[in-house]
């Protein structure tokens, strides 16, 4: 039996990743069977966005990383200025000025058994690349979206702040998306309100009062969510965060997603209805051009 079928979609064969400290091919780029990030998702991880040579909101990104550690008792074997250079590392060798970083921290080296005492090591690697999460033409006329079945975990079992290697329920709620035709699907919680999509969180515009679940809705609270609020407020805009019914994104003027990767695009179809008049808003073309200055800004 054979497992090396040809993949279309592989990494570049002369990307370099960072792993435990050196630069190495990302063919010989591996983790140990036994590292309980492998074996049960047992870690954290970050996606960064670089433009023109620096990260967005770096040290957000840190402190989301170092709070997810410290909450599933993950002790972190690099300090924050280590981080920072070895992320610099990995841009620099991959030619990456403008791109898309992948910083992640397993728990290490353990045995067939849950037990984190067994574990040694943790391990650290860093992929930095280009991305394009979603086609140019979707941020010009808008993306549609459906509604997944699979829910967010609940925030008892594992808070959905926690930045974790665990990522099934999104990838179920991704395959629901594809099914559809599609390329995002929104995910609810346990209580039937909107909480995210399965990488961006979610945006509503009703008569000229942005809207969005609120921390406790069940979502990560996202690095470029928190600078879509903050720019919104500062053009005087009212930004409530909110429960959201279904109801209330069929009915909505406008919608949109942020991300690191995403950034901020429209929604323009949830489920097959069109939103507001079936075109990008306002608000959301406005926050757009908005948020493309603060990256200027900030570099």
């Amino acid at each position: 039996m054979r497992f090396d079928h040809p993949n279309p979609w592989a990494p570049r064969q002369d990307l370099k990743v960072w792993l435990n400290g050196r630069l190495v091919p990302v063919a010989q780029a591996a983790i140990n069977v036994f590292d309980h990030g492998l074996l049960y998702g047992d870690g954290v991880f970050e996606g960064l966005r670089a433009y023109g040579g620096r990260v967005f909101r770096l040290d957000r990104h840190l402190k989301r990383l170092e709070d997810g550690a410290r909450a599933i008792r993950l002790e972190l074997p690099m300090t924050r200025g280590e981080f920072v250079a070895a992320i610099g590392e990995a841009m620099q060798a991959n030619g990456v000025g403008d791109g898309y970083i992948r910083l992640v921290v397993t728990r290490g080296v353990g045995y067939l058994g849950l037990t984190p005492a067994r574990t040694a090591n943790p391990s650290v690697f860093i992929i930095a690349d280009q991305i394009e999460l979603y086609p140019r033409e979707l941020y010009e006329k808008g993306l549609e979206v459906v509604s997944a079945s699979v829910m967010r975990n609940h925030p008892n079992a594992l808070s959905p702040r926690i930045k974790s290697l665990n990522y099934l329920n999104n990838i179920l709620a991704k395959i629901e998306a594809g099914d559809a035709g599609v390329l995002e699907a929104i995910m609810y919680n346990h209580m039937g309100f909107v909480s995210e999509c399965t990488g961006d969180n979610i945006f509503l515009v009703r008569d000229g009062t942005v809207q969005t679940p609120p921390i406790h809705a069940g979502i990560l609270e996202g690095i470029t969510r928190n600078a879509a609020i903050e720019l919104l407020r500062r053009r005087q805009v009212c930004v409530r965060e909110m429960d959201l019914t279904r109801s209330d994104l069929y009915v909505a003027d406008e919608c949109f997603l942020t991300g690191t990767a995403a950034e901020v695009i429209p929604v323009t179809k949830i489920d097959g209805r069109p939103i507001g008049d079936g075109r990008p808003g306002a608000v959301t073309a406005q926050l757009m051009r908005d948020f493309r200055e603060l990256v200027k800004q900030e570099q």
